[in-house]
């Protein structure tokens, strides 16, 4: 029996067409994989016991083509109908995904970092990141600010902020890793709940080029860690989920507050508690970051913020006591404006920071904010953040930047471990 193929090229659309030993014809596996139109084909399959005859050439052939163009009509109309979650990994753009290869013997000695990025306003603040000549860029989420739970809308924002020239000045010279936020997570403070979950997590990592074959794709949530540079200066960074597993927030009747505490709801849920244990126990890194998208340790105001589950802030807190990882500096962002905060936690043997940058497009207004953990300014300007890593008998040196256009620097601190 021969098996003979031939290509219909068709704009996102594959499939197989069979023509059976005894002339019937069965059409199967039609399935949308891509929005490109020129490099995508269809390809029919028939298996037949004799030679291709005149009656095949002059009678199966057009009819079997004819049954092809009915079948891509027909198909393209459900594909059009199916829903946005199921629909997410048509909306890749293939062209511009390029699976990254993240060096993680490389030392680390300079990180940049930010959130809040709205794409339709100026992105003139890449040339200031890039002249840093970071190692690292860490997105602390709103990478893109979609506010939608439609998979193909949330996937074309990140595609015109991928391809922006400002920002392949970065892609171009620098790695990226990251995390979402709400707002390109599905809706302003979303949780647990949001139908397009697994849609969003895709977008993202589809976004920062994470390979298929990463162990991040196959889990629920976008939670990673990795582990730069080789002993004794290794640097562990550890990015928490907030969204995906996040309960329910509770509105505060006090109209100056968003937020009332949840003292049954958690933050992270218990898989990914026991991953982040996991990773903090017996690390052998030198220097952690563990990146939240919202703040963790300020906790006055009435925003988003780990706060907002106490029962969650507290094991955290326990956590960290009871791994003991070495010199752990939290990243955060959300807040449209910088700053950073300081903590003594009984039972760690170092003080416990927070640097939140926020507001790379936009910023709040300049009110102050209560925050009693806070050293140094508010910085209500448009700003990303820097960590500056040296080693003193391989112990680290953090100098903490927060950094605005042209490169100003709006205020520094520098811890040594």
């Amino acid at each position: 029996m021969r098996n003979t193929k031939s290509p219909f090229c068709t704009n996102g659309l594959t499939g197989s067409v069979v023509l059976a030993q005894n002339g019937l014809i069965l059409l199967s596996h039609f399935k949308a994989v891509g929005q490109r139109s020129s490099d995508i084909c269809l390809l029919y399959t028939t298996e037949h016991p004799f030679s291709i005859s005149t009656m095949h050439h002059f009678f199966f052939r057009p009819f079997l083509n004819g049954l092809v163009c009915f079948a891509l009509l027909h198909t393209a109309e459900v594909v059009a109908q199916e829903p946005n979650y199921e629909s997410a990994e048509k909306t890749v753009d293939l062209e511009a995904f390029q699976p990254r290869i993240l060096d993680l013997s490389k030392d680390l000695n300079i990180i940049a970092f930010g959130s809040c990025n709205k794409i339709n306003l100026p992105q003139n603040h890449w040339a200031d990141v890039v002249a840093n000549r970071p190692d690292l860029w860490i997105w602390l989420g709103d990478i893109v600010y979609a506010d939608t739970t439609d998979a193909r809308a949330l996937a074309a924002h990140y595609k015109r902020l991928k391809t922006h020239p400002e920002y392949r000045k970065l892609r171009d010279k620098t790695p990226i890793i990251g995390i979402y936020d709400d707002h390109d997570y599905g809706t302003n403070d979303g949780g647990k709940g949001m139908p397009n979950k697994r849609a969003a997590k895709k977008c993202l990592l589809d976004f920062l080029d994470v390979p298929y074959s990463d162990p991040v794709r196959k889990r629920e949530g976008a939670y990673q860690a990795y582990l730069f540079g080789k002993p004794p200066r290794q640097i562990k960074i550890i990015v928490l989920d907030t969204r995906y597993f996040r309960d329910t927030l509770l509105p505060d009747p006090d109209p100056n507050r968003r937020y009332f505490p949840n003292l049954e709801g958690d933050i992270l849920g218990e898989v990914q508690w026991a991953w982040l244990e996991k990773e903090l126990t017996h690390s052998p890194a030198s220097l952690h970051l563990l990146v939240s998208s919202i703040q963790v340790l300020p906790n006055e105001h009435g925003h988003e913020k780990w706060g907002n589950f106490p029962n969650a802030r507290k094991r955290l807190f326990q956590l960290l006591v009871k791994t003991q990882p070495a010199n752990l500096l939290i990243l955060s962002g959300d807040r449209h404006m910088a700053e950073i905060s300081k903590m003594d936690l009984q039972g760690l043997p170092y003080p416990l920071y927070e640097f939140c940058s926020s507001g790379l497009t936009h910023v709040r207004n300049g009110q102050e904010e209560p925050n009693r953990l806070r050293i140094g300014p508010m910085v209500v300007k448009r700003n990303f953040g820097l960590l500056k890593i040296s080693w003193e008998k391989e112990r680290p040196v953090v100098g903490m930047e927060v950094r605005g256009l042209q490169n100003e620097l709006f205020f520094e601190h520098t811890v040594r471990y």
